[in-house]
Parts: C-alpha cells; sequence; structure tokens
C-alpha cells in the first residue's frame, strides 16, 4: 500500500494543478478554475474526485478530448432559463460559468437555470455549492454522463446510468448544509481505487453478474461483469432508480443530449439551478427557518453518545477550514500517479 504523504500547502497544490494544465496547453483562467475546484473536493475529503483526477484531466487535454480554446455556445436563453454546448471544455470552468449567469437570473427573477450538453468531466459536486451560499443562494446540481454506464436500474443487470449525482447547497445563519450525494451505492471514482488497491466496500454496494449482492468491486470487473446497485440496494433501491431518472431529466432530458446519441468520450451533462430565498418569503425567513431546522438536528440526542448529529457537509466544511490553515493531507500515490506529468510538463511537484 501506498505512504501517507506530508501535508503541503492549500495554494501550492492549487499553483501546482494550475501550472500543469497551463504546461499541457490549457489557457490561465480555464487552468485556475480547474485547479480551484479539484483542490477544494481534497480539503473537504473528497479524495477521489479531487487531485486524483488530475492525470486523467491531463490525458483528456493531450489527446484533445477535452478541448481548451474558446466558450459554449448558447442553444437556447430565456430570461430564467440558458441553455449551453459545453463543446467539451473544461466542466469547472463552465460549471462556475454558468453559475455567474445563474446568478444573474435568479437576482432578476428569483431562479435561474442553466443546464450544459457535452460538457467534459466536472469533478466533486460539493466543491461549488460555498460559492452560492455566500451569496445567501440555494442551490441546486446535478450530473450525468450518457457516454459510459455502471449502475443498473433496480431490479436489473444491465447498467444504464452512471452514479448520477446529485447536490444541494443551502445557506443557514452557521455552516451551509450541502448534500452531495450518488443515486448509486457508490461510485465508480471508490470502486476503482479499491479495485486497484485490493480493498472492499463497507457493504454490498455492488452487485456480480449473476444477481449476488457483493462488497467485492472485483465483481465489476470480472465476467460477466457486475454493476453498482441503485441507492438502497437489493433492499430499497427502487428509491436510488427513481432518484437516478430524475437527474437524467433534469440533464440530458433537459439539454436535449444524452443516451439517444452517439457516444463522445467521458463527460458530463449538467443542471445547475440557483434560487434566491429573498423572491419568495425573504432571506431572512429563510434563515430563520434553516436555522431552527439546523438546530433541532443537532440537538437530536444521539444513538452513539460520542458521535453527535451533524448536518450534510458539516465534517467536509470544517475539514477544509482546517486543512487550509494547517496543509492538506493527499491521498496516498497521488503526488506519486503525478510525478511523471510533472516531469514530462517540466514543472515542480509541491
Amino acid at each position: 500500500m501506498p505512504q501517507p504523504t506530508p501535508r503541503r500547502t492549500c495554494a501550492s497544490l492549487i499553483a501546482f494543478a494550475d501550472a500543469l494544465l497551463q504546461a499541457a496547453g490549457m489557457p490561465p483562467d480555464k487552468a485556475a478554475a480547474v485547479a480551484d475546484i479539484l483542490v477544494d473536493g481534497d480539503l473537504m475529503g473528497h479524495t477521489t474526485h479531487g487531485l486524483q483526477l488530475l492525470p486523467s484531466y491531463l490525458r483528456e487535454v493531450e489527446t484533445q478530448s477535452m478541448q481548451v480554446a474558446g466558450g459554449p455556445e448558447v442553444i437556447s436563453e430565456s430570461p430564467a432559463t440558458l441553455t449551453w454546448d459545453g463543446r467539451r471544455l473544461p466542466g469547472p470552468w463552465l460549471v462556475l460559468r454558468a453559475m455567474e449567469a445563474a446568478t444573474a437570473k435568479a437576482k432578476r427573477c428569483g431562479t435561474g437555470t442553466v443546464v450544459i450538453r457535452k460538457s467534459h468531466h466536472i469533478a466533486c459536486l460539493a466543491s461549488y455549492h460555498r460559492r452560492a451560499t455566500d451569496q445567501g443562494l440555494l442551490m441546486i446540481l446535478a450530473s450525468s454522463d450518457a457516454n459510459s454506464a455502471s449502475v443498473a436500474p433496480f431490479g436489473g443487470l444491465e447498467p444504464v446510468f452512471t452514479p448520477n449525482p446529485i447536490s444541494v447547497g443551502i445557506p443557514t445563519p452557521g455552516l451551509p448544509i450541502v448534500t452531495d450525494i450518488s443515486t448509486s451505492a457508490t461510485t465508480n471514482g471508490l470502486t476503482n481505487r479499491l479495485h486497484q488497491d485490493g480493498g472492499k466496500l463497507p457493504a454490498a454496494w455492488v452487485i456480480d453478474g449473476h444477481g449476488q449482492a457483493s462488497d467485492d468491486p472485483a465483481v465489476l470487473f470480472k465476467e460477466p461483469k457486475g454493476t453498482i446497485l441503485p441507492l438502497g440496494g437489493l433492499d430499497s433501491g427502487h428509491k436510488g432508480y427513481g432518484l437516478a431518472l430524475m437527474v437524467e431529466a433534469l440533464t440530458g432530458g433537459l439539454a436535449g443530449f444524452g443516451r439517444a446519441d452517439p457516444k463522445q468520450g467521458w463527460g458530463a451533462t449538467v443542471f445547475l439551478q440557483l434560487i434566491d430565498p429573498g423572491a419568495f418569503a425573504g432571506s431572512d425567513a429563510f434563515l430563520r427557518q434553516m436555522g431552527e431546522v439546523a438546530r433541532q438536528c443537532h440537538a437530536a440526542r444521539p444513538a452513539d453518545p460520542r458521535r453527535p448529529v451533524r448536518l450534510p457537509g458539516e465534517k467536509g466544511l470544517q475539514l477544509a477550514q482546517r486543512q487550509r490553515q494547517e496543509g492538506v493531507t493527499l491521498h496516498p500515490g497521488l503526488l506519486e500517479a503525478l510525478a511523471p506529468w510533472a516531469e514530462k510538463l517540466k514543472v515542480a511537484l509541491p
């Protein structure tokens, strides 16, 4: 097993990722956006969707599967909505641009919705929400990838969906609530990592090609290949199945590009909506209600006295605060995986 790495400063990791992306040919504005979002993933402890993605992103730039020049193409627009063809541009840069557009629409209309077809991969969904909640805005973000399939519909053995994550950022008087969940029992990133390391999942989150639930990610790679189970597993996976279908409608359906179209490579279709509570009962009323919900959750008697009740995202946001001050602990083996790229692109390791 790879050994843990020493802590690195947040600034040094962002600068390193930025330098690698620019050396690979990405313009400075796009490289800065991608670097920020990837490091935010590691700051919050989402290490499968942080800098671990950087080698794959660099390969995609090198092979021109990820485009780096120009901007998105407007497919349609109304006062509260916008549809883009992302032209396979870097996903984090597209999402941050979409947030700017949706924010302007939300402040005019109360809500602003942007959907993006043909985006490249958008990294960790939880990385984006603080930028909205700090402005007092509620944000919904969902993503699918019609170019691949690893999750079977409930009751089936053939994959149809990707993990189809959906996330929500909710302002409160304190730390925001950030819920970032896959509609599947686990993710491709975690199963791939555990398979490479010879590890097991915490529970039976996958199903083999014969219909038997398993905690061994290896069943996804053996013939007949298994699939990841919908959220809820064999017992209540119809719930995750329903959520996966909802994400398909919000992303591929609204964008007009999805599983009915030819595959174009690893990427994403994105749904992003910003909601201004001030256009409804008012921002103060919203914060009063959500503040009380947060208080009651924190006050709930815990099943284990050593583990008080937390709000979704609380652990990650608190970890990010600590790691910004104390340095970031990277997943074992990450810098070793980036070393060949650093040598090739003549960028010093942090």
